[in-house]
């Protein structure tokens, strides 16, 4: 019989009334008090999540950095001590094995922080290229990781550290932080388009860690949250999700993350095929949509032009919380990916009109 695995942090889920599901093999909370007061807690006050499901990484020796850029899309070699990156591994063809972010330690110290449903096989492809001066370590089991996010993040951690977080920027991050009594590495990433901060810490020590920050945010409106909020605040930003907006068979130009290719960087693993996608132009681009017509986009839906020809399909759509429309990521030839282009969605056999519209859907508010 398979069982599903846990975090360090399922005894907290059932008190705060938690309802699991099975999320890539793990038992893990899609709600708690429900997906949209938990989206609105998020972009108005603050939320926590356990994403101690993700895969953590050590990549070290004097050769860790020259594989990491091997390996890797983005220039590892533009990092500095204590600064993150987001990232892609690729296939020779341009797709994509896992997006990750890249955390420097030090000169020959880097973590890596990889999908909890590609952990064994991204393990297992850095393994395949890794060479002489490079040690790979899996500490995914002995690291739990809580996300802290939204506009009171800040207030509600400052309470329990006197760390210098407020000057924290983005991308940055602090290891052997003292969070109410618990050492963590804080660093400033997000995955909800919100301000927040990632607390990377020991397994024993995530209950302790988690119970503190909700007692320490329960004045500032700070709520758990489950995987519906985090995938819906996600995508209303426009952070992809592996296995929906990026894929084996999807590219990081055709997913619009060009930015984090640097095909100047020097050889990597599938430069080659990026390089030539990106001089012929991408067959395909993911876009933004509206329905027009009553009905909610949902993954996988069918997507035609006006001549009723195919041409892609939903990868993430659904009423939005905030704005209360009914919108989508769609992966489209790209003749077809400019603004306002009419479409047509296979919504349950019906075909619905739909437009393309800009993204992201949301932006955060500019302090003022």
């Amino acid at each position: 019989m398979f069982t599903l695995k846990q975090t360090p942090l399922y005894p907290v889920y059932a008190p705060l009334g938690g309802k699991t599901i099975d999320f890539g093999g793990w038992e893990l909370p899609v709600q708690f008090a429900g997906i949209q007061s938990e989206h609105e807690a998020v972009r108005q006050r603050a939320g926590l999540f356990d994403v101690s499901h993700m895969g953590e990484f050590r990549v070290t020796g004097p050769g860790a950095e020259s594989f990491l850029q091997r390996v890797t899309t983005n220039d590892v070699s533009r990092l500095e001590a204590n600064q993150a990156q987001y990232s892609l591994l690729c296939y020779p063809n341009g797709g994509v094995v896992d997006d990750l972010l890249v955390y420097k330690m030090a000169d020959d110290q880097f973590m890596l922080v990889v999908n909890a449903s590609n952990i064994d096989k991204d393990f297992d492809w850095l393994k395949q290229h890794a060479g002489e001066g490079v040690k790979l370590e899996n500490v995914s089991d002995e690291t739990a990781l809580l996300a802290l996010q939204g506009p009171r993040a800040e207030a509600i951690l400052a309470q329990l550290t006197d760390a210098p977080i407020g000057q924290l920027r983005g991308f940055r991050f602090l290891p052997d932080v003292d969070v109410g009594g618990v050492t963590a590495l804080v660093s400033r990433t997000g995955y909800t388009g919100e301000d927040g901060f990632e607390l990377y810490v020991r397994a024993d020590d995530a209950v302790r860690l988690w119970n503190t920050l909700l007692e320490a945010g329960r004045d500032e409106g700070l709520v758990p949250v489950g995987l519906g909020a985090r995938d819906t605040l996600r995508f209303e930003a426009r952070l992809p999700l592996y296995g929906q907006e990026l894929s084996a068979d999807i590219s990081p130009l055709e997913a619009g993350l060009g930015m984090f290719v640097k095909l100047d960087k020097g050889d990597f693993i599938g430069r080659d095929a990026l390089a030539e996608q990106k001089a012929q132009g991408v067959p395909r681009k993911l876009v933004g949509i509206e329905m027009i017509d009553r009905g909610i986009p949902r993954s996988h839906y069918p997507i035609f032009a006006e001549d009723g020809r195919r041409i892609g399909e939903v990868t993430t759509g659904t009423q939005s919380p905030t704005f209360k429309r009914n919108v989508g990521l769609a992966l489209i030839e790209s003749a077809y990916a400019g603004v306002d282009t009419v479409l047509s969605v296979d919504v349950r056999g019906k075909l619905l009109k739909a437009k393309v519209v800009p993204t992201p859907f949301y932006r955060r508010p500019k302090l003022s």
